[in-house]
């Protein structure tokens, strides 16, 4: 299609702005070595910075990130108004400030060197300074999305942890604000919550009596006796452990104190004596005992064998200090006899301590043995009750024809009337609290133990809080360098739409006025 030579003029020019430096240098509008030209120009700006008159305007340009051909244009039409008394007859300005801004102007207009800078300053901004701003403002947005869903990662593993802590709590028994405490407090109560079971137990007796008759029918053994200590407890109730093992009742009852556990020794508490660091001369060590001769010649020492029988004496020989040795309180005399007891002495008669003083149930091993015994019974009381339920068991009806009425005479409702009352038992005594309970009174270190497990996970919640804290200080750091980046972008953007403007209508002045369109800015 051929344009008309009056419609010419109106014919636009289209510019890739990638390519403008080099159009403009292919039309000989910029020179070749335009960069030195404008170093150029940028220290004589410096220099004339120095000496600048107060104006506001001036101010507000001075305060921009770079000067260019425009500005220095505004400038010296600022300083025609400042310096206007500088002038002489012939139109000339005698102010310094003038002729520097008048050179910085002739020296940009050399060769176009002005129309090259813009050029440059377009294409970085366009292609390098807005993308960088826009990709941090995009790393600012998606820190704060990262942050955010932390956050409420961290919120959510905090509340699980609490959530768990109270459920640990609950299984213990207790209300998780002073674990420590609490934990021992519970020890009080086990006593009397074995005692219920140890009573509960008397509920047994008829299926106790069941087991022993059909123990006695299908093993063909009637003296075979069956669940001993299930049958004791359910006769004389949680008894102590010295019943049980002697049939007596006890004359006094020492128990094991229960003792928390020792604080641990700081290393400069601990005192290690003063050793001497040589030994004595001779090698030996003196004691201050020595062991006389018997008649016979064996060194005064009766070893048992034989039928000598003669008891040997250690005889205590008093120090050089005269203070008599060791005092042995039997009112200072010089010798003393040990009488060493043989092992497996007991304590006095009827007098239980330690393990004897503790209930069937609190014991370990007799604890342990209720247990089995109780599993026992009821697992016979599971398989009658399937038989009993299970009417095509004709092998089971044939076997049982001939057995006692006891075991005839049993129905399903009251079979399973015991196996329930077993299972509670079962249920109360095989607890996870009390299990804990047990080991508590067993070892005072175990709530040590099960505090610090407990703690932990409430320090595990605290530190999820902590980090959530940091997180959220980070996520307003991100926030606070969005919002003083967002300016700087809309600054920029402003710019080079500025730039745009004034490169296209400088390059159309050169075409007679034709409109210039710069392509590729997307800002």
């Amino acid at each position: 299609m051929q344009v008309a030579p009056q419609d010419y003029q109106h014919v636009p020019i289209d510019i890739q702005t990638s390519k403008l430096l080099d159009w403009l240098q292919d039309r000989r509008h910029c020179g070749r070595r335009w960069q030195a030209q404008v170093q150029r120009v940028r220290e004589r700006i410096q220099a004339a910075l120095g000496d600048m008159p107060e104006h506001p305007e001036i101010t507000e340009l001075l305060r921009g990130s770079y000067l260019h051909y425009f500005h220095c244009l505004r400038i010296v039409e600022i300083l025609r108004g400042t310096e206007a008394n500088t002038k002489n007859l012939f139109g000339r300005y005698s102010s310094q400030r003038m002729k520097d801004w008048q050179e910085i102007v002739s020296l940009y207009e050399k060769e176009n060197a002005y129309l090259a800078e813009l050029s440059s300053l377009l294409w970085r901004g366009v292609s390098y300074e807005v993308p960088a701003l826009r990709r941090q403002l995009c790393r600012c947005q998606q820190a704060q999305q990262e942050l955010e869903r932390r956050q409420d990662e961290c919120q959510l593993g905090a509340a699980e942890l609490r959530e768990r802590f109270l459920g640990s709590c609950r299984q213990y028994g207790i209300a998780g604000e002073d674990v420590r405490r609490e934990l021992l407090a519970q020890v009080q109560a086990l006593p009397s919550l074995l005692s219920r079971v140890g009573d509960g137990a008397s509920a047994l007796g008829d299926a106790i009596e069941l087991y022993q008759a059909c123990v006695a029918f299908v093993c063909d053994s009637p003296g075979a006796e069956v669940l001993p200590l299930l049958r004791f407890v359910a006769t004389h109730g949680n008894c102590s452990v010295f019943r049980w093992r002697t049939g007596q009742e006890p004359l006094r009852l020492e128990r094991p104190e229960l003792q928390e556990a020792p604080e641990p020794l700081q290393q400069d508490m601990i005192d290690w004596g003063d050793f001497p660091t040589e030994p004595s001369q001779g090698g030996d060590i003196d004691w201050g005992i020595t062991v006389e001769p018997s008649p016979q010649g064996d060194d005064g020492i009766d070893w048992g064998d034989g039928e000598k029988g003669q008891e040997g004496t250690i005889t205590v020989e008093p120090s050089a200090q005269g203070d008599g040795g060791i005092d042995w309180g039997d009112g200072g005399g010089q010798e003393g006899t040990v009488t060493v007891l043989e092992a497996g002495t007991e304590a006095p008669k009827g007098i239980a301590r330690g393990s004897d003083a503790l209930t069937l149930l609190e014991n370990a091993e007799t604890r342990n043995q209720f247990i089995d015994e109780l599993m026992e019974l009821e697992l016979f009381l599971a398989q009658r009750l399937l038989e009993l339920e299970d009417e095509a068991d004709v092998v089971a009806m044939s076997q049982l024809q001939l057995a006692p009425p006891v075991l005839q005479g049993q129905s399903s409702h009251r079979v399973r009337a015991q196996l329930a009352t077993t299972r509670e038992l079962l249920g109360q005594l095989c607890s996870r609290s009390v299990q804990h309970l047990c080991m508590i009174l067993a070892s005072p270190r175990y709530v040590e133990r099960v505090t610090a497990l407990l703690r932990q996970k409430l320090l595990q919640a605290e530190l999820l809080l902590a980090k959530k804290d940091a997180l959220a200080q980070k996520r307003h750091q991100a926030l606070a360098e969005q919002v003083a980046l967002e300016p700087k972008l809309q600054q920029l953007q402003e710019k080079i739409k500025e730039l745009q403007k004034l490169i296209e209508a400088d390059i159309s002045k050169r075409y007679g006025g034709r409109p210039v369109n710069l392509m590729g800015i997307n800002v």
